[in-house]
C-alpha cells in the first residue's frame, strides 16, 4: 500500500498570480490540437481507447468562460456510494475542479479532494475522471495516470487525511499521434475514487472541451513539479 502518513494541519497556498495571469490573458486559438500537451508526456496505459464520433481538430474553439457551478451526482461504477444530502457527499470526500491554467500553449486545472467528513478519510491512488457528453454520455475519452509539462506524476502515496485538510491532483490536456479527430465533451465527472460520491463540472464555453486524452497525477499533499 506505499507509505503511510498522516496529515494533521497544512494552509492551502493559493495558485501563484503569475500563472493565473497566463490563463487569463491565453488568447482563443485558431485549432483545437494547438494547446494541447505534446505526444509522449508522462506515462501511457497500454490499454487503447475506443474510437468514438467527435469533431475535427481544425474546428474553431468557443472563446474561454469561467466553468459553470458543479452539480452533485451519484458516482457511477461498481458499488456507487449515494451522495448525502448537502455538500458532502457520503463518503466524507469532496473534489472540485480549480480554474484553467496555461502553459506552453497547454492546458491544466488543478483536482483538490477535501475531507469534509467528520472521520479521518484515506485517500490513496488517483481521481476519477470521466468525459461526459451532452446527454450525460460517458465519451470514450482516455484517462491516463502520468504526468504533463506541469509536472510529474510522483506514483500514489496513502494519506490518512484529517477533518477540512485536503490533498491535489493536476488534470492535463493532451494530444497523441493517433488522435486525428478530437472529441467534444460538454463536462467532466470528478470523484476522489470510483466508488466515491461524483460531481460533474459543465465546460460549456471553455476550449478544454475539447479532447484527445487526459493525463492526472496522484492524490498528493503537494502538486507535482
Amino acid at each position: 500500500m506505499g507509505e503511510r502518513v498522516r496529515i494533521r494541519a497544512r494552509l492551502r497556498r493559493p495558485a501563484p498570480a503569475a500563472v493565473l495571469l497566463t490563463a487569463l490573458a491565453a488568447t482563443a486559438l485558431t485549432g483545437c490540437s494547438g494547446f494541447l500537451v505534446p505526444a509522449g508526456e508522462g506515462e501511457r496505459s497500454p490499454t487503447p481507447s475506443a474510437t468514438a464520433p467527435g469533431v475535427h481538430a481544425d474546428t474553431p474553439p468557443p472563446p474561454s468562460a469561467a466553468p459553470a457551478p458543479p452539480a452533485d451526482v451519484p458516482a457511477q461504477g461498481p458499488d456507487p456510494s449515494p451522495t448525502a444530502t448537502g455538500e458532502c457527499p457520503a463518503s466524507g470526500a469532496v473534489v472540485t475542479m480549480g480554474e484553467v491554467q496555461a502553459v506552453m500553449m497547454s492546458r491544466a486545472v488543478v483536482l483538490t479532494l477535501t475531507n469534509c467528513g467528520t472521520k479521518p478519510y484515506r485517500v490513496v491512488g488517483y481521481p476519477s475522471v470521466q468525459a461526459l457528453g451532452e446527454d450525460g454520455e460517458r465519451l470514450p475519452v482516455k484517462v491516463n495516470p502520468a504526468g504533463s509539462v506541469f509536472g510529474r506524476d510522483q506514483g500514489p502515496k496513502e494519506v490518512l487525511l484529517d477533518p477540512g485538510l485536503t490533498v491535489r491532483s493536476m488534470l492535463a490536456w493532451v494530444s497523441t499521434k493517433e488522435g486525428g479527430e478530437l472529441v467534444m465533451a460538454d463536462a467532466l465527472e470528478l470523484a476522489a475514487a470510483p466508488d466515491a460520491g461524483a460531481r460533474v463540472y459543465p465546460l460549456e464555453g471553455h476550449d478544454i472541451r475539447y479532447m484527445d486524452e487526459l493525463n492526472v497525477t496522484a492524490w498528493r499533499a503537494e502538486l507535482p513539479e
